[in-house]
């Protein structure tokens, strides 16, 4: 029944960090759009706050997804290949959440070079990932 609780928390720190990190890059396409600096300034803070507040969801997600497979057992590890598969565009999400946080910087120093073209393919290509991971860990397909 534990493990059942983990799970439980593990995919809700996940869903409440994915929220964030989809919305970050949104603020961004917005931030770049904008000239004005003073509404820049508030998107400055709006993006670092927001990063801030779901940085420790992404660390929730991680230590109760170990949790997880520390309890399954190293034999199940082994024997999931899915789990491998969903575990490699996991640290991918990883690598994602710490690039919104380079670009974060980058607009905090008013030095953007990218259009909101960019931003908007940054917001929706992460959705395919996530789709991704969730047909891995429902429907375990290998």
């Amino acid at each position: 029944m534990a493990i059942l609780w983990l799970k439980a928390f593990h995919v809700f720190f996940m869903i409440a960090w994915m929220a964030g990190i989809f919305y970050l890059p949104r603020l961004f396409v917005y931030h770049a759009e904008t000239s004005d600096q003073a509404v820049r300034d508030q998107f400055k803070i709006m993006e670092r706050r927001l990063w801030f507040f779901v940085t420790p969801f992404a660390l929730l997600t991680l230590v109760l997804g170990a949790i997880i497979m520390y309890l399954y057992g190293s034999a199940w590890l082994k024997a999931s290949a899915w789990l491998h598969a969903k575990l490699a565009i996991v640290a991918l999400f990883y690598v994602y959440h710490f690039y919104l946080y380079y670009l974060m910087k980058v607009f905090a120093a008013d030095k953007n070079k990218h259009g909101t073209r960019f931003y908007r393919f940054l917001n929706e290509a992460p959705v395919l990932a996530l789709l991704a991971i969730v047909l891995l860990a429902i429907l375990k397909p290998f």
